[in-house]
């Protein structure tokens, strides 16, 4: 069960000017198990920033959301302890509180979930166990008494689970609309789009078919539908060893026993998490909101510029056995290219948390 809330944070806000700041975004929904407070949104900051909860100490959850990036960090794929460089592109926290699964192959569904993936992950923060977090934590006073006001529990009681809640709790709270375009279509606001990012707003619900999967609702947008597609992207890595490895799986081996690198295991996406075949290479829709701040693009980050990913879309992408139907050519003219990418310009916020 859970519950809508309206979450004001650090400033009171007038009612019309809390509405303002997050036009075009549906309301946020809040598990029952972890109401909001100011305390326990507070407590998360400092863990979302938290180098100690790394094993070399120089990697938190801030190294790779960065607020100047959107909570993106402009590397092609995460980087982690001792250097170490990830397989896929760090997606934007902001707004993740309205997606119904995270990571980009949707292998949790809240934020609480999320935020102990990394923690231990061998190449992001590198810990054997989410205990070493709770031995920090333990060994703070200034922590030990966060946590006994905010959860009413006492030093010996402090779990990861209060960890994840606290660091959830203030991703919640990083949430940003009022971009031009809400202003434009939701603020009925004509003069807050250029004449080229309008057009480029048809464009994106026409020709471009965009919003076929960056969906646009009659009273919000998230820019995406939370589905998964393949796109093409990345997929030329696993050509070489995809029969055999469909195979491999058609004959009963687990994917685990089946021995790919792990780049290309990377690549397989959503069938990581199904182990259906249909679903390898599929990746999750991402939010286009903020887009211009996020690059370089795609979930392995292989695109620097939005006119790559625009110029990717209408030549029809990739061609791989599994790519998806919604991708063909686009013959868009070069117009109506410089369009689109003045709308996507538009879904900057200028409130960005």
């Amino acid at each position: 069960m859970k519950r809508s809330l309206i979450l004001l944070v650090g400033l009171v806000f007038s009612t019309s000017t809390f509405a303002d700041q997050n036009l075009g975004l549906p309301p946020l929904t809040i598990p029952n198990d972890n109401p909001q407070s100011i305390e326990k949104i507070s407590l998360g900051k400092l863990l979302f920033n938290d180098n100690r909860f790394s094993k070399d100490g120089t990697v938190s959850c801030a190294s790779c959301h960065v607020v100047a990036k959107s909570y993106t960090d402009g590397l092609a794929v995460a980087k982690g302890i001792n250097g170490q460089q990830g397989t896929r592109n760090s997606p934007t926290l902001v707004n993740a509180a309205f997606f119904n699964t995270l990571f980009l192959d949707g292998r949790v569904n809240s934020l609480e979930e999320q935020a102990l993936g990394p923690l231990v992950n061998p190449i992001e923060h590198g810990l054997e166990s989410h205990q070493l977090i709770v031995d920090v934590i333990v060994n703070d006073t200034h922590y030990i008494q966060q946590f006994e006001k905010v959860f009413d529990i006492k030093k010996d009681e402090i779990t990861i689970q209060h960890v994840s809640k606290a660091i959830a709790s203030f991703e919640r709270t990083l949430i940003s609309g009022d971009s031009p375009f809400d202003r434009y279509l939701f603020g009925r606001d004509h003069s807050a789009l250029s004449s080229s990012a309008e057009r480029g707003l048809d464009v994106f619900k026409r020709n471009g078919n965009c919003v076929t999967c960056h969906e646009i609702s009659w009273n919000n947008a998230l820019f995406s539908d939370n589905r998964f597609y393949n796109i093409g992207v990345g997929f030329k890595n696993l050509t070489s060893i995809l029969d055999q490895f469909i195979d491999d799986i058609n004959l009963g081996k687990t994917p685990e026993e089946i021995p790919i690198t792990a780049g290309q295991r990377s690549e397989l996406g959503r069938f990581n998490v199904t182990k259906d075949v249909k679903d390898i290479g599929k990746f999750k829709t991402p939010t286009l909101r903020n887009i211009a701040l996020t690059a370089p693009y795609m979930h392995d980050g292989s695109f620097k510029t939005l006119e790559e990913v625009i110029e990717y879309y209408d030549k029809g992408g990739d061609k791989n056995h599994f790519i998806d139907s919604k991708i063909f050519p686009l013959h868009l003219t070069q117009q109506e290219k410089t369009d689109l990418l003045e709308f996507m310009k538009s879904l900057t916020s200028s409130n960005i948390p």
